[in-house]
């Protein structure tokens, strides 16, 4: 259940509900999401590029940028915090142009995901870098469904619940990373002046 100040989200949401969310809203995610990292993006998008049906439903998706560590303790899974998006910043816009509506990571995007973000109605949060074992609570299930060679980068469906996050970057382009350092300044200002 959402506490104070949190919007709760089912995954997958459409290009609607992504419309909705505004740079800085919190979140309490729940539902199905993807994990995929440099390699698994980089396989995604060959297979793509040769007319084949990708091992999940791009449309409305969301992605988790996540390496997970191995289960311990009869949880679903080890430790899982966020990786740093940019690295899949070449492959990004192929995916959103297909329906890809949410992504989760850490750090900044570059100009072209932030376009075709813009474009196609989908939204960047953040997961709390750092906090890999206490994320990892919130996944209720983990099941790798494609390309298992690749170790900790497998694809993999997640059952989350109510995993906490912040919309980074919204469907306007506003971005979190540059208005709240800005926002903080010009109070300082105030205080200051």
């Amino acid at each position: 259940m959402a506490g104070p100040g949190f919007i709760s989200l089912e995954a997958p949401f459409d290009e609607t509900k992504a419309r909705s969310l505004r740079s800085g809203d919190r979140i309490l995610l729940s539902g199905t999401v993807y994990t995929l990292r440099d390699a698994g993006h980089k396989r995604l998008i060959e297979l793509l590029n040769r007319g084949e049906e990708p091992p999940f439903p791009l449309q409305d998706a969301v992605i988790y940028y996540v390496g997970p560590s191995p289960a311990t303790g009869g949880r679903a899974i080890g430790s899982a915090g966020p990786t740093t998006a940019s690295r899949m910043d070449p492959y990004t816009p192929q995916l959103l142009e297909r329906g890809l509506r949410g992504m989760i990571g850490k750090g900044y995007r570059d100009a072209s995901v932030i376009e075709a973000m813009k474009r196609m109605g989908a939204v960047y949060f953040a997961a709390t870098g750092g906090a890999g074992a206490l994320l990892s609570r919130t996944i209720l299930q983990a099941e790798v469904i494609a390309w298992e060679d690749l170790g900790t980068e497998a694809l993999r469906r997640l059952t989350i619940r109510e995993m906490p996050l912040t919309v980074i970057i919204d469907s306007q382009g506003r971005n979190l990373y540059e208005d709240g350092p800005r926002a903080w300044r010009e109070t300082q200002g105030d205080e200051n002046g």
